[in-house]
C-alpha cells in the first residue's frame, strides 16, 4: 500500500492541488505531497505493530493456572523452542494480562483511522463538486435506479470497516476494565473480535492498495481549485516580509486588505493591478506577481518536509528505495 502511494506520488510530484485547513482552501500543495503524508502515517502504523510484537512475544507456558508449578520445568527452554523471545516473568500477570491483544488492536485501530481518512478523501474527490479524481468500475458501482451514478463503494466500505476495528478495541477494553486478577471467563472475549479486526484490516489494506493504483486525478480541475479562495495570500504576505522587510503582522494586515479588494471585485489576487496594490502599499513592485501563481507557490516551499516538487520527488524515491529493501 505504501509502495502504491509512493509510486503515484512520484508520478504527481509537481501536480498542483489545493491544500485545506478546516476543509477550506488554505495553500496550494502537490498531489504527490498529499499522498506522501499517508505513506508517513502508515509507516508509523508499521512501527507500532513492530513495537507491539517486541512486547507480546513472551511465552506464558509454565505459569500454570495462576501460581506457577512445583515441577522442575525450564521455561526459558520451552519459550525458545516455541519461538518466543523470552518467558513471562510473573505467573499471575501471564494468566490475567491481555495487554498484548489491546496493544495490537490499538495499533490496528489507529491504522484503520488512517485508512478511513484516506477513503473519506477519495469519496470527496470523486464528488462532482470536487471532481479531483475518479475511480474505474473496478472500485465503484452504479446506482440501482440512477444510471448516471458512479459510487465509490470500495472507499465507503473501508471507511465503514474502521468502526468495526475500533469497536473490537473498545469491546476488549470494556471487558478488561473491571477484572480482578487472575483469570475470569470474560477473557475468552479477546479472540473473536481480534481475529475479525485483523482480518478486516488486511482486507482494507488490500482494497486501498488497488484503489490508489486505480485512482485517476483530474489535474486541470485540481490546479484550478488550488487557486480558489485566495490560496496564494500567504505567499504575498511572505513576499512583503522578504522583500520589503516588513514585520509579518503588518504584512498579514496589508495582504488582508488586498484580499478584501479582490473579493469585492470578485477576482483573484493575481488579477489586481499593480496600481491597486500600490494604493495599499506603495513599495510593492511588479516582482510580486511572480509569487501569486499556484505553481510558483508550491515551488517556493523548499523547506525540509515541504511541498516543493523537488522535495516530493526526493522523498518518494527514498520511500520506494526503503520499501524495496
Amino acid at each position: 500500500m505504501q509502495k502504491a502511494l509512493a509510486e503515484k506520488a512520484l508520478a504527481h510530484a509537481a501536480s498542483v492541488m489545493p491544500g485545506f485547513t478546516h476543509l477550506q482552501p488554505a495553500q496550494p500543495v502537490t498531489f504527490g505531497h498529499h499522498l506522501l503524508a499517508y505513506v508517513e502515517m502508515f509507516s508509523r502504523d508499521r512501527s507500532r505493530l513492530r513495537d507491539a510484537r517486541t512486547r507480546l512475544n513472551e511465552s506464558p507456558l509454565g505459569a500454570a493456572a495462576l501460581a506457577g508449578t512445583s515441577f522442575a520445568i525450564d521455561r526459558a527452554m520451552t519459550a525458545k523452542a516455541l519461538g518466543f523471545d523470552r518467558p513471562t516473568a510473573n505467573s499471575l500477570d501471564s494468566v490475567a494480562d491481555r495487554d498484548f491483544v489491546l496493544e495490537t488492536l490499538s495499533a490496528a485501530a489507529i491504522c484503520a483511522v488512517h485508512l478511513s481518512r484516506l477513503a473519506e478523501e477519495i469519496v470527496l474527490w470523486a464528488m462532482p463538486q470536487f471532481g479531483f479524481a475518479g475511480l474505474s468500475d473496478k472500485f465503484s458501482t452504479g446506482s440501482s435506479i440512477m444510471p448516471q451514478k458512479r459510487n465509490p463503494d470500495a472507499a465507503e466500505l473501508i471507511r465503514g470497516k474502521s468502526g468495526r476495528i475500533i469497536g473490537a478495541l473498545n469491546a476488549l477494553l470494556i471487558v478488561m476494565k473491571g477484572l480482578p486478577l487472575a483469570y475470569s471467563k470474560d477473557l475468552q472475549e479477546d479472540k473473536e473480535g481480534t481475529f475479525d479486526a485483523l482480518h478486516s484490516l488486511s482486507l482494507c489494506m488490500a482494497a486501498m492498495t488497488g484503489m490508489v493504483g486505480d485512482l485517476t486525478p483530474d489535474l486541470k480541475r485540481m490546479k484550478t481549485a488550488a487557486g480558489l479562495g485566495y490560496a496564494t495570500a500567504t505567499d504575498l504576505a511572505d513576499w512583503l516580509v522578504r522583500t520589503l522587510k516588513l514585520p509579518f503582522r503588518e504584512a498579514h494586515h496589508i495582504t488582508g486588505r488586498l484580499v478584501a479588494i479582490a473579493a469585492t471585485q470578485k477576482k483573484g489576487l493575481e488579477k489586481l493591478s499593480l496600481a491597486e496594490m500600490q494604493a495599499i502599499e506603495p513599495r510593492i513592485s511588479e516582482d510580486v506577481f511572480a509569487v501569486l501563481g499556484v505553481e510558483n507557490s508550491v515551488r517556493s516551499r523548499t523547506s525540509f518536509g515541504g511541498t516543493a516538487p523537488k522535495n516530493v520527488r526526493t522523498q518518494a524515491k527514498l520511500w520506494l528505495k526503503r520499501l524495496k529493501k
